[in-house]
């Protein structure tokens, strides 16, 4: 276990510091299922089960904390108005699997073949269509309108004096906020928006006067259907490579080798069963989350029984019924101002792995990669109509890796440019 001193604080600090994980947390983990149209008291209590899963699978090594992941915003939605909500759930146990195999692989053959088959120019161009392609969503709930633009929820003034003001009090607490509160600015603009939304009287309390303070959450059972699996599966390799990235990060906060110790294997096959599960419950896929590494940074707590703590209060959240009504009473403009910032700053996470990895953009198969799958994903690109058709980000996945597979290697390339 970890010699650090804070492996030694009182466990009334150790129940502190996890509250306050789980805040840090807690603006993205229920936005994204009240995105998507998700219970987020289920949210809260797969993401809480979650995280203590991959903390028995890690044997309590890695200070993170699982939870909804942005990634499958695009599909869910997508998914769910396809094939319906219980076959989109037993889509996400599939893409659990699939990160389940992902980890035997590594166990087997160690974490190189990624590199091969998913090299940053794969990954970033997909990454940035998960953001991009969610942009218009984004700009419609702003206005007021639903997430397809097709109706009219609130008066298109009051939505954008709403999203507008939750926008801007996010972005001046990102930018200009100090310490912790730096780490929370989605919580912020949520609650100003929510406040400003009240003077509007765009707030129905009716549902929330109606809720039990205490209610079992609305669990749901997947169903599985072969073509929202096949859907669903390529979309779950840009969410397996982030979470690399996310064991990298906080082994570098912590100056810990986790990809050696407990194993990349480890660390996969804990979100894998994380995100199995909590499909299996009706909740969203699982990822660790970068903002609660933000905040291990930032406070140097670096124990990890401050996650499970953090793990077990989700889990209590998760059955106050009043609580998931509140949040279910958040208007769509004060969502929609925060997304403007949330799907950019998805995008901007790819560029920044262009950027970060070196990936020269003047060589002929690296703009290609880039090029088609930016235009394929943002454009809408579909293979085949109906209901076998092959579109959106798991489209992007699926041409990205065939690309980097077919066309020769820059090494290659250079060669050949000189005959």
């Amino acid at each position: 276990m970890h010699d650090n001193d804070s492996t030694r604080q009182p466990v009334w600090r150790q129940a502190l510091a996890g509250s306050q994980m789980l805040l840090v947390a807690f603006g993205a983990l229920v936005l994204m299922p009240l995105i998507t149209g998700l219970d987020p008291n289920v949210a809260l209590f797969t993401a809480g089960a979650g995280t203590l899963l991959f903390q028995l699978v890690t044997s309590r090594q890695v200070p993170v904390f699982l939870a909804s992941s942005f990634a499958f915003i695009a599909p869910i939605i997508a998914a769910k108005q396809q094939f319906g909500l219980a076959a989109t759930m037993g889509s996400l146990m599939a893409a659990g699997l699939f990160y389940i195999a992902l980890a035997g692989a590594v166990r087997a053959r160690g974490s190189g073949f990624i590199n091969r088959y998913l090299p940053p120019v794969v990954i970033a161009p997909v990454i940035m269509v998960i953001g991009l392609g969610l942009a218009p969503t984004a700009v419609h709930m702003a206005m007021g309108q639903s997430g397809d633009g097709a109706d009219q929820l609130v008066p298109y003034a009051d939505a954008m004096v709403i999203s507008m003001t939750s926008l801007v009090v996010t972005i001046v607490v990102a930018v200009l906020g100090r310490g912790l509160l730096r780490l929370i600015p989605i919580l912020f603009g949520v609650v100003a928006g929510y406040v400003l939304s009240f003077f509007y009287g765009v707030v129905d309390t009716t549902t929330i006067a109606e809720a039990q303070w205490l209610t079992v959450p609305a669990f749901t059972a997947p169903a599985f259907d072969w073509r929202a699996i096949a859907f669903m599966l390529p979309v779950a390799i840009a969410p397996a490579i982030e979470h690399i990235g996310d064991v990298l990060a906080i082994g570098t906060v912590t100056g810990r080798d986790y990809i050696q110790r407990p194993g990349l294997h480890r660390t996969l096959l804990g979100d894998g069963l994380a995100t199995s599960a909590a499909a299996a419950l009706g909740g969203p896929p699982n990822t660790t989350y970068s903002e609660v590494t933000g905040a291990v940074m930032l406070t140097r707590n670096f124990d990890p029984r401050v996650m499970t703590w953090a793990a077990a209060f989700a889990v209590a959240l998760a059955f106050i019924g009043k609580f998931g009504a509140v949040l279910q009473s958040i208007p769509v403009p004060v969502m929609g101002g925060i997304l403007c910032l949330l799907f950019g700053s998805i995008a901007v996470v790819g560029l920044n792995t262009l950027i970060r990895h070196q990936v020269d953009l003047s060589v002929a198969r690296n703009l290609v990669i880039v090029g088609v799958t930016l235009v394929f994903g943002i454009g809408g690109m579909a293979f085949g109509r109906g209901e076998v058709a092959l579109e959106g980000i798991a489209l992007c996945s699926v041409v990205a890796v065939a690309l980097n597979i077919v066309l020769p290697s820059a090494q290659r390339w250079r060669e050949h440019a000189h005959y």
